[in-house]
């Protein structure tokens, strides 16, 4: 691929081809995005969640990465609505993949673990209720608080958690899996420098030394389901209160930071951006997923603020809706080869009909935080 600036050349026809590669089976490069909605009570998904998630299949998706659900782990949640993956949750999902495959798309749970969730950095640890949470090195990058670091015990049985979590999605009938590696989560703590000051196997002075904890997770979930069930992998540069971090100054690094999650299974990155025109690296207009296929070979999947115009991503905790914008530049970066997929996410917010309405050229709905108080 030619690395130009990218004339977009108008229509939609590249959003609407099929992908077949990593083991994913989808019928358009449409992704519904995973988008923390926190409305499954006692962490179990309800009825209106299967339906949230049928609408966005009905409307055109081609492939719904869930919201962020947790694996079997004490400290893996920090709010009791955020679902589970594990125990009585299970045949709860097993209705969400019902509803979705009914309308021929396919579904990947977001398998997560917050870690000392990046929501509470700033906050003294003794005022946030529930159990100490898990840190690699017990480090808040915000405050300078402190917790007892993970031990190496505590680290396997996260891994086993992890493995055990994408098994259940294997059996349950998934289309694959995603792993949270982004947004300053437990995984991406243990990427992060200004996280991970460890000096055992886990820790180091490179992001290839950081991998080690990524790497046996994925390792463990490729054993858990078999070497042809899609693994999915979502990382981030920014984290969650801290936007300039960086994993990777370059190409170079990122490939340090990638080459790695490859050889342990990951199929797809799906590589998150605040807004995806920008980008990521000096002397380039690549966008982080654009760098992470020349660097890996493997499929990407663009995401950040996708048919939003003008738009400051989390700006809805400040109750900070969204015009929408066309989507001509994204189309014609996914045409020449940048990345493979696009993932949406306030936009089918706003509007579940969102690919079936840019399909058909009809005009989207704007994007109001007010939409955020109900599954609609």
């Amino acid at each position: 691929m030619r690395e130009r600036d990218l004339a977009p050349p108008g229509g939609t026809a590249a959003l609407q081809n099929r992908f077949d590669a990593a083991g994913l089976h989808l019928r358009n490069r449409i992704v519904m995005a995973p988008m923390t909605r926190a409305m499954s009570p006692g962490g179990i998904p309800g009825p209106d969640v299967a339906e949230y998630y049928a609408r966005r299949a009905t409307g055109g998706v081609g492939l719904i990465i869930t919201e962020g659900t947790v694996v079997g782990h004490p400290t893996s949640s920090s709010r009791e609505d955020i679902p589970r993956f594990h125990g009585d949750a299970l045949p709860a999902w097993q209705a969400v993949v019902n509803a979705v495959h009914a309308e021929n798309t396919a579904i990947v749970p977001q398998l997560w673990h917050v870690g000392w969730d990046p929501l509470h950095w700033g906050r003294d640890p003794a005022e946030v209720p529930g159990p100490a949470p898990s840190s690699p090195s017990g480090i808040d990058p915000g405050s300078g608080n402190r917790l007892t670091p993970m031990s190496v015990h505590d680290i396997e049985n996260v891994i086993h958690a992890f493995a055990d979590a994408a098994l259940a999605a294997r059996r349950i009938g998934f289309d694959g899996i995603e792993l949270h590696a982004a947004h300053g989560y437990l995984i991406d703590q243990f990427l992060w420098n200004e996280t991970n000051h460890r000096t055992d196997w886990y820790g180091g002075s490179t992001v290839r030394e950081r991998t080690r904890f990524a790497c046996e997770v994925i390792a463990a979930c490729r054993r858990a389901v078999g070497p042809k069930f899609p693994i999915v992998v979502r990382i981030s540069q920014w984290k969650v209160g801290h936007y300039r971090a960086r994993l990777a100054h370059g190409p170079a690094e990122l490939a340090e930071l990638l080459e790695p999650l490859v050889a342990a299974g990951a199929d797809v990155f799906h590589c998150s951006q605040r807004r995806f025109w920008q980008p990521e690296f000096d002397g380039s207009p690549l966008n982080l997923a654009g760098w992470a296929k020349k660097v890996t070979g493997k499929p990407t999947i663009t995401v950040g603020s996708v048919g939003l115009a003008d738009s400051d991503f989390l700006g809805y905790l400040d109750g900070k809706g969204a015009a929408t914008a066309d989507v001509d530049e994204v189309c014609a970066r996914l045409e020449e080869g940048e990345f493979d997929l696009v993932a949406v996410g306030r936009a089918l917010i706003a509007d579940p009909e969102w690919p079936n309405r840019v399909r058909s050229g009809h005009p989207t709905r704007a994007f109001d935080a007010a939409m955020l108080h109900a599954l609609q």
